[in-house]
C-alpha cells in the first residue's frame, strides 16, 4: 500500500511517499507556506500526484507526551488535507523526529541553515513516514 507522510509546520511542510509495496519511504520536498490554504493546497497537489492510499501526518508532543499549540495545528492541517484529498490521514507521535533528521544531515556533513532547512523537514516527514511503515511490518498488516 502506497503511502503519504507529512511533517508539518507553520511556515515548512516536508512530504515523503512510499513505493507501491509500502515498504521504503522516499523524500519528495518541502511546502514553503505560511498560508494554511495554500499549504493545504501544495500538498494535496503533491497526492494527487503520487496517489496514497494513506496520509500519516506527525503529531508533535513535549517529551513528557502533553500536545501542545502545534499538535492542534498538525491535527487541523490533517482534517483540511483529508477533505480536500479524499485520502484518509492518521496521525503519528513524531517526537525525535527532527533530531534524527539533524543528526543525519550532520552525517551528511550539510553545512549552513540555508542548505538544511531546505530539507531537513522533508527528512523528517521520511523518518515519520518510515517508522510509521515498520510499526506495519512489525504488527503484521
Amino acid at each position: 500500500m502506497k503511502m503519504m507522510g507529512v511533517d508539518y509546520g507553520k511556515s515548512r511542510i516536508g512530504c515523503a511517499v512510499s513505493d507501491a509495496l509500502g515498504m521504503i519511504a522516499n523524500p519528495v520536498g518541502t511546502v514553503h507556506e505560511t498560508y494554511f490554504p495554500k499549504q493545504v493546497q501544495q500538498v494535496a497537489q503533491w497526492v494527487e500526484e503520487h496517489r496514497p492510499e494513506r496520509i500519516v501526518v506527525g503529531l508533535p508532543r513535549h517529551m513528557n507526551g502533553d500536545e501542545g499549540d502545534s499538535a492542534q495545528m498538525a491535527r487541523d492541517f490533517a482534517k483540511a488535507l483529508e477533505e480536500a484529498s479524499g485520502v484518509p490521514c492518521v496521525m503519528r507521535d513524531e517526537r525525535m523526529t527532527t533530531v534524527m533528521a539533524h543528526k543525519l544531515l550532520n552525517t551528511l556533513d550539510v553545512k549552513g541553515s540555508g542548505k538544511r532547512k531546505q530539507v531537513v523537514d522533508t527528512v523528517s516527514a521520511v523518518y515519520i513516514l518510515q517508522e510509521y511503515l515498520d510499526s506495519l511490518e512489525r504488527s503484521g498488516q
